[in-house]
């Protein structure tokens, strides 16, 4: 372990939270497709939406309780009311991938997922909404989303997909 007077600690300290968001991208195709075998298993997608959400509930309750996690504060109650969007957020995007990711592809589902976030994100960032702090749209920015746009545009439209079924 580097102690903090180490001349790399810093580096290591800003590159740790950016490898552990790398790991959870890393994950969401893996769920996408979990979840969509789970859609054609129960004959629905809602069902599978609503087992996955069921199962995060399950492992958050039992990582709250072997963290020891108490109740939460007060501060909920006066919370901004755009706050409670997530939960919904979640079903549309559970239920688009378990019903668009087979179509897609992982690749081209993410790559198109990823590009509607930097869109979006770029937008937030612009009007500091949900309480992001407020970053300018410079011409860089705007130069890298639309390099992640045409990225899609490039996996999408590439090929014919080939149907496979290796997990299956």
């Amino acid at each position: 372990m580097l102690s903090s007077s180490h001349p790399a600690a810093p580096a290591l300290a800003a590159a740790v939270p950016v490898l552990i968001a790398a790991l959870a991208g890393a994950m969401i195709p893996l769920q996408a497709g979990a979840n969509a075998a789970l859609g054609r298993a129960l004959g629905h997608p809602l069902w599978a939406t609503l087992v996955s959400l069921l199962v995060s509930l399950a492992v958050v309750v039992v990582l709250m309780l072997a963290l020891r996690v108490g109740p939460p504060g007060s501060g909920w109650a006066g919370g901004p009311a755009w706050m409670w969007i997530g939960g919904a957020v979640g079903v549309f995007y559970l239920t688009a991938a378990l019903m668009l990711a087979p179509r897609l592809g992982a690749s081209g589902f993410i790559a198109a997922v990823v590009a509607g976030q930097m869109l979006a994100s770029l937008w937030m960032d612009h009007a500091g909404l949900a309480g992001f702090a407020v970053r300018e749209l410079t011409a860089p920015r705007l130069g890298g989303a639309l390099l992640i746009v045409l990225g899609v545009v490039a996996m999408q439209w590439s090929g014919p997909a080939r149907v496979g079924a290796a997990l299956d």
